[in-house]
């Protein structure tokens, strides 16, 4: 039976920002439709003072990583291969350390932050959830740290939005459900990569015993949770 789950505190809960940069943007080396449209009302939310806690991820890959294309001859980008025995997308170039599309969104406050997570930061691995990697060459999914993190702040319930939806957003939704945290998706901050997944998506999340909410839901809960 599905965990209900109910938003707690601002004390106990987190925001969390998945990937929200440049190369994520609309004329991006990874564009993600509509992913713009997200900055101002994420900006807003951020700014409330409705989280204690707001984490960022950021993806920050090396030159040669596994996930991209260019370094494996002959492929394209949105192919798929075996990677160490799991399926791996291979993307276009995006995200490189040290690159204007690896910065963090110059629109959106990170003065609210208390931590930045950098993902995909190993060449032999990939990395959409905030809180493990993906598979390595021992097939081993190693976390992040960031679920010890929320621990140790007294977090217990996490919100979710950025880009993309289908990917990064969901992986650290659904390893931060596994890890006990109580989630929800905040699905207005949110943009997909592939749209026509959407419905599939919320019900799987929802399967997970993940909530789908919308800003002003969020807002309206911890505002009335902190009264």
């Amino acid at each position: 039976m599905k965990e209900k789950i109910i938003p707690l505190g601002n004390d106990r809960s987190a925001l969390l920002v998945v990937d929200m940069q440049p190369d994520f943007m609309p004329g991006g080396a990874l564009a993600v439709q509509g992913g713009d449209e997200i900055v101002a009302p994420l900006g807003a939310l951020m700014e409330s003072g409705l989280f204690d806690v707001i984490v960022a991820t950021q993806d920050w890959h090396p030159r040669d990583h596994v996930s991209f294309a260019s370094n494996h001859p002959g492929r394209m980008p949105f192919e798929t291969i075996e990677l160490y025995g799991y399926p791996q997308t291979l993307w276009p170039d995006h995200c490189v350390q040290g690159t204007p599309g690896a910065e963090l969104h110059s629109g959106l406050p990170w003065h609210r932050a208390s931590a930045i997570i950098r993902k995909a930061t190993d060449a032999s691995t990939d990395s959409y959830s905030a809180l493990r990697n993906n598979w390595n060459p021992h097939g081993e999914r190693p976390p992040t740290g960031l679920g010890g993190y929320l621990i140790n702040r007294g977090v217990e319930h996490v919100f979710a939005c950025g880009l993309a939806r289908d990917y990064c957003v969901a992986w650290s939704a659904e390893d931060a459900r596994d890890a006990g945290f109580s989630v929800s998706v905040i699905w207005d901050l949110c943009r997909s990569i592939d749209p026509s997944r959407d419905d599939a998506l919320r019900d799987d999340l929802d399967a997970r015993g993940i909530a789908i909410v919308t800003a002003a839901q969020v807002a309206q809960l911890l505002a009335s949770a902190c009264e």
